[in-house]
């Protein structure tokens, strides 16, 4: 079974058919790069120019770098302020002409990564972190999701964790491997304290370089794993969203 999923990020937007019998990307994913300023009108259109690229006319999942409450985006934080409060399900419907829905991006990541990934089989709390503009989450009870947790925006030495330990935060501070591996151990630690979780897995493009980072960090109690769908963890959730419209 074919459905398509679309990951907006705060630096690209990517989207690709997938299989969702394999838990797979069916063909290779297009990306472009996300407009700046990011604001509604500028995504949608990016979205179509994704979808438009494979011909796709059925159900369309997508995800979103926020809080999103029934299809409405309730917080912005890589993306134009113009999204709060926006009815971005209703907005991509009338754009693409297709049933749509829209989750949260690290929740749909997660969801894969449960299903088809590092995650599938394990019992207990299980934590999705995505790395990269920011740092997303996803927080799963016994297999059940608990949406939008949003634990990149946890006060870490008096800032977003994301702005201290995102990949963002790394390349523009030109971090080492080393530094950056040591600001994530102190986040991971924070969450761990918060909700002990039995298992994290670590996405974003950066869990393709796991090797670099994970080795580095140690102290914490519970397992931590790279993402094994890696990068298109997102539009893989986004597609199983979908698949329920």
């Amino acid at each position: 079974m074919n459905v398509f999923g679309v990951d907006i990020g705060g630096t690209g937007i990517k989207g690709a058919p997938v299989d969702l019998d394999e838990g797979k990307l069916s063909d290779e994913r297009h990306k472009i790069a996300t407009p700046h300023p990011a604001t509604p009108d500028s995504v949608v259109d990016g979205v179509a120019e994704v979808i438009g690229h494979f011909g796709w006319t059925g159900p369309v999942g997508v995800t979103f770098p926020g809080v999103v409450v029934d299809g409405t985006t309730r917080t912005a934080a890589n993306v134009d302020k113009g999204w709060i409060g926006t009815d971005a399900r209703g907005l991509l419907r009338d754009k693409l002409g297709v049933p749509v829905v829209v989750m949260n991006d690290a929740d749909a990541a997660g969801m894969a990564e449960v299903t088809y990934g590092a995650g599938r089989g394990h019992g207990g709390t299980i934590i999705m972190l995505t790395l990269g503009t920011g740092i997303g989450s996803a927080l799963f009870v016994d297999g059940r999701l608990v949406p939008n947790t949003e634990l990149g925006h946890l006060e870490l030495h008096g800032h977003d964790a994301e702005k201290r330990a995102s990949v963002k935060a790394r390349e523009d501070e030109d971090l080492s491997w080393e530094h950056w591996a040591h600001r994530l151990k102190k986040y991971l630690a924070h969450v761990e304290m918060l909700f002990s979780p039995d298992l994290f897995v670590i996405g974003g493009g950066v869990s393709r370089k796991a090797d670099k980072f994970l080795p580095l960090i140690t102290g914490i109690s519970a397992e931590i794993v790279p993402a094994e769908l890696q990068n298109n963890a997102g539009i893989v959730g986004a597609a199983m969203a979908a698949a329920k419209l």
